[in-house]
């Protein structure tokens, strides 16, 4: 492969200026126009603070809330991989059952809001499912040290059914999602690849174990992330039921201190912060993945 030499065009210029423009009319207008009184100095305080009972350094709401965002988008990810692998592949198989099962629940989930979605699961799972597995009193009769295990995987005990509703709304919303991106990945196998392994007397499963998808996933890793980003900017809607992940700590901190800016500014750097750690991270599965194919 060569190299291509980098170019730098009069429209790359004009581009970069105008941007340049835009975002000094944008400080302009918050810093001279707005007549906004600004106090950045508040913001580190709610981030961490000093325990002087325990003599160290804790994280305060909006760290926790960011710790709370962290194993929601885990679990919700986890989740939604298994649910969108399990459609897509139902979708690509022969049997005309298995196809319809994928397809129904891909347009079904894709064409209700996810607010929507969010209130039945909550008031479906936290009234239903859960009192009838006793998951909640399972979680209220262990010792404190096993409440404290589960609070740092999942949530505390008096927010733990909301947790489990959030993690389930956004997992079956992002996996149909998914599911096309696997269905799309399976199907892009040319057909030449589906008869080679038919005629060495492969089963279905070891073709789609062995040779299908193994290719499928290279070529969908880079749609997979945008997916996996999206798990996570998309883990703020469970704010409405009182999850208290980063999006509703920093709606408490802004009602207690009337302080709007820059709690928001801080909370968007963060998920900035977070989405990019993650893209960068894909980038490199990427580029190792390439390499290992010369």
């Amino acid at each position: 492969m060569h190299n291509r030499k980098t170019r730098i065009t009069g429209l790359d210029v004009v581009v970069t200026v105008l941007l340049l423009a835009l975002a000094a009319f944008i400080v302009y207008r918050l810093v001279v126009k707005l007549n906004y009184k600004w106090n950045w100095a508040i913001i580190p305080q709610y981030l961490m603070f000093f325990d002087e009972a325990e003599g160290r350094w804790k994280a305060n709401v909006l760290l926790q809330g960011l710790f709370t965002t962290i194993r929601l988008s885990v679990w919700a990810t986890l989740m939604a991989t298994v649910f969108g692998l399990v459609a897509g592949v139902l979708r690509t198989t022969p049997r005309l059952f298995n196809r319809l099962v994928g397809r129904a629940y891909v347009e079904l989930i894709r064409n209700v809001p996810p607010l929507v979605l969010i209130f039945i699961f909550y008031f479906f799972v936290s009234s239903q499912i859960l009192p009838l597995l006793g998951v909640e009193s399972f979680i209220r009769s262990r010792g404190p040290g096993t409440q404290k295990f589960l609070g740092l995987l999942f949530s505390t005990p008096d927010l733990f059914t909301a947790f489990i509703s959030g993690v389930v709304t956004v997992a079956v919303f992002q996996g149909a999602y998914i599911a096309e991106i696997v269905r799309s990945g399976i199907q892009s196998i040319e057909k030449g690849q589906w008869e080679a392994s038919y005629a060495l007397g492969l089963s279905w499963w070891q073709q789609m174990r062995d040779i299908v998808m193994p290719q499928a996933f290279k070529r969908v890793l880079p749609p997979l992330a945008n997916e996996f980003i999206n798990t996570i900017k998309y883990s703020a809607i469970v704010s409405i039921i009182s999850i208290q992940e980063l999006t509703f700590q920093g709606m408490q901190v802004m009602a207690a201190t009337h302080v709007t800016i820059e709690v928001w500014l801080t909370i968007t750097a963060i998920y900035l912060i977070m989405c990019l750690t993650l893209s960068f991270g894909v980038q490199w599965l990427e580029a190792k993945m390439a390499r290992k194919d010369f």
